[in-house]
């Protein structure tokens, strides 16, 4: 039995972290759940996040990202698997509708950070 598997990513992902906070409605306590997190990294149209609470897989999930300048990014995603590592839980996230803000305040400026993460390291090469 041989499986397959199609690579789905729009783009690349950038690993950076950037703190978040998740809420959803919990299906079975009925629970209005609200937790902080932390990007794994972040792709065109989701991320990998760190939650200490994980949302049921195929949930809807509304992500909220602090940006530059004051300005917030909230989007609605659905939880395509999660990662129940006791030490670091992860949920992946893929956004619903439109993403055009999610990329230019989100996934574009990740992009530079990673960048210029990178380059303040190759200082220290000799």
């Amino acid at each position: 039995m041989s499986a397959s598997f199609v690579e789905q990513r729009t783009g690349p992902r950038y690993m950076v972290h950037i703190s978040v906070r998740a809420e959803w409605d919990d299906e079975r306590s009925g629970e209005h759940v609200v937790v902080e997190g932390e990007t794994e990294n972040i792709g065109p149209q989701g991320a990998l996040v760190h939650l200490e609470r994980l949302p049921d897989v195929g949930g809807r999930v509304r992500i909220i990202v602090p940006g530059d300048e004051g300005r917030t990014v909230e989007a609605v995603a659905e939880v395509l698997r999660l990662e129940r590592n006791p030490v670091q839980p992860l949920a992946a996230l893929q956004l619903l509708g439109e993403t055009d803000e999610w990329r230019g305040l989100v996934w574009e400026p990740a992009g530079i950070k990673e960048r210029e993460a990178d380059e303040d390291y190759s200082d220290y090469e000799n």
